[in-house]
């Protein structure tokens, strides 16, 4: 099952009936943007870039490359090498990781058209042996360009702080806590990641 608009709205809905939280979030808000994006490379390298910063920061970065090369390809990305990335901005880390996705790619090593007809847990970990794509780049990815119902993006912060809010919590919780309570969402954790990503950009729009 791939989500479309139609499903994020049914699977907000479904939520709401069986946890009064959510149906306080979709009364707030409505129901959730879809957030999706084309699978693919140019995808998977812009989730690498924001690993770790602000999205207007992986954005800037992002704009370099289109701005510095004829296409952001697989073949154009690793023609420029990690060194004509470092010049564009990136860390020697995340050039390393680019330059290997662009390389993988470009020789057939890493089948990005092949992960549609994996499961979730498959499609993880063929992702997961791509140098620099962890268990939250993969689970972002199958979230927002496969668009699986039923993943959950551990590690992230947003949802950890909006999950606080949510519960009523002094501070987030870990990874591992944050998990276990998006258990009760299943099979539309993704879905429910979706209410929770928007709640925590309202908040954050909110005057203090």
């Amino acid at each position: 099952m791939r989500l479309d608009r139609a499903g994020v709205v049914a699977g907000a809905r479904a939520l709401a009936r069986t946890d009064p939280r959510l149906r306080r979030l979709l009364v707030a808000h409505g129901p959730p943007p879809l957030w999706s994006r084309p699978a693919g490379f140019t995808t998977l390298l812009r989730i690498i870039l924001e690993q770790q910063v602000s999205l207007a920061s992986a954005r800037a970065l992002y704009l370099r490359l289109t701005a510095a090369l004829p296409e952001v390809s697989p073949v154009a990305v690793a023609a420029v090498g990690v060194d004509g990335l470092r010049r564009l901005g990136l860390t020697r880390q995340k050039a390393g990781y680019v330059h290997a996705l662009a390389a993988g790619v470009q020789g057939r090593r890493w089948r990005l058209d092949r992960l549609g007809r994996l499961d979730d847990d498959e499609a993880c970990v063929e992702l997961t042996r791509i140098p620099g794509v962890g268990p939250w780049s993969a689970n972002i990815y199958l979230l927002m360009a496969l668009r699986r119902p039923d993943v959950w993006p551990p590690g992230d912060l947003a949802l950890e702080r909006a999950l606080a809010r949510l519960t009523g919590a002094r501070e987030p919780p870990d990874t591992a806590g944050a998990a276990e309570l998006a258990e009760a969402w299943r099979p539309l954790r993704a879905v429910a990641a979706r209410m929770l990503w928007q709640s925590y950009l309202v908040e954050r729009r909110r005057p203090q």
